[in-house]
């Protein structure tokens, strides 16, 4: 499905210095991502604060890290999408495009985008919960 972008639009960014894109869970359910409250999304089936949160991870360190195993191993086995790659792709005319995002899956940075700020962390990237170090998962 073919869409036209509108000549205002078009006219807007090749006269942009500087654009922000702020981006959740829609741009990444294209490629496969679960969503968290669609119909059918993640925290239908469970409730956030049994998975995400410091709390869950101290009462069950194995479920919790397991659930974001899987969460892991799914982003990475997902392309990006058009829109990841539509983003991505501003930045051969744009001078600064910064990718503001609440997904956790890397796919912005996957299609190409260099300035992605991550509201909620990486699922690829962990830390020590006593002393903030990096870790590997």
């Amino acid at each position: 499905m073919e869409q036209s972008i509108p000549q205002t639009l078009c006219q807007a960014l090749r006269q942009a210095k500087k654009i922000a894109a702020l981006t959740g869970a829609g741009i990444s359910a294209e490629s496969g991502i679960p969503t968290f409250r669609d119909a059918g999304g993640l925290w239908t089936q469970v409730k956030p604060e049994e998975l995400a949160t410091r709390e869950a991870f101290e009462r069950n360190p194995r479920r919790v890290w397991e659930w974001y195993s899987e969460r892991r191993q799914k982003a990475a086995s997902v392309e990006p999408n058009a829109g990841h790659r539509a983003l991505a792709e501003m930045e051969r005319y744009v001078e600064e495009v910064t990718i503001i995002t609440q997904n956790v899956d890397g796919l912005h940075q996957r299609a190409g985008s260099r300035r992605v700020l991550e509201l909620h962390g990486n699922l690829f990237r962990t830390k020590c919960l006593a002393y903030g170090h990096p870790a590997n998962p």
